[in-house]
């Protein structure tokens, strides 16, 4: 994990958000570059990390891995004008792709696709709908309620450089700024200077620099002007 996080950071970041959908919404019977198509610019996952919902394509980079997608057929109208681009792909791995590069323009982004899909026998809590079938993917007729419970599910999950990460550092930067250390005599007696404290703040808010972009720049003038 940490030397992916590694991978994905340059220009002085180290940090990377966590996303994931679980299960990821495929249709009972619709292949992955349908389930795209109707996804239109909408996020396919929800954030894992605190600092809210993601801005679509703001993302310096990123590493996505869809599993539990089965391989589609080759289309049987060969010569035919593909409807989309997303038509125009061969493979899973190039819809995906396809897929990230039109929401996240100029981020550079990794992605893999793997058949086997995430296991959810028990003791695998079942709080899904009851909307899935055994494989996990949405039914789109109402299922018996004695059908037999999600097996396995299809996931998506993303580590992403993004700016959203700016709010998350520098929310805890001003937290740690409010500190009266004088009040934490016990904190310094364990080893911890005064000085290194103050060194830790400092490269704390430097990196929280590292994310910020315009429209980061608009919002730290708003607090300042709150402040």
């Amino acid at each position: 994990m940490l030397h992916l996080a590694e991978a994905l950071n340059f220009s002085g970041r180290k940090v990377v958000a966590a996303q994931a959908a679980l299960p990821f919404p495929v249709v009972h019977g619709r292949s992955l570059r349908d389930t795209l198509h109707t996804q239109q610019q909408a996020l396919p996952w929800k954030p894992l990390s605190s600092g809210g919902e993601q801005q679509v394509s703001r993302c310096f980079a990123q590493s996505v891995v869809l599993r539990g997608i089965c391989k589609e057929k080759p289309s049987s109208c060969p010569g035919k004008r593909p409807a989309s681009t997303l038509q125009a792909s061969e493979t899973e791995e190039e819809i995906l792709q396809l897929y990230l590069q039109t929401l996240f323009p100029g981020a550079f982004s990794t992605s893999h696709v793997l058949e086997q899909p995430c296991p959810t026998l028990p003791p695998y809590p079942q709080f899904f709908s009851s909307l899935l079938t055994k494989q996990g993917l949405i039914s789109e007729e109402p299922l018996s309620s004695s059908s037999a419970a999600v097996e396995s599910i299809p996931v998506v999950t993303a580590l992403q450089s993004a700016p959203v990460l700016h709010a998350v550092l520098h929310g805890l930067y001003k937290e740690l700024r409010r500190l009266d250390t004088r009040r934490w005599a016990s904190f310094f007696a364990a080893g911890v200077e005064e000085e290194d404290f103050r060194e830790a703040l400092h490269d704390l808010r430097t990196l929280a620099d590292c994310y910020k972009t315009h429209f980061e720049d608009d919002e730290s003038e708003d607090e300042a002007d709150s402040d």
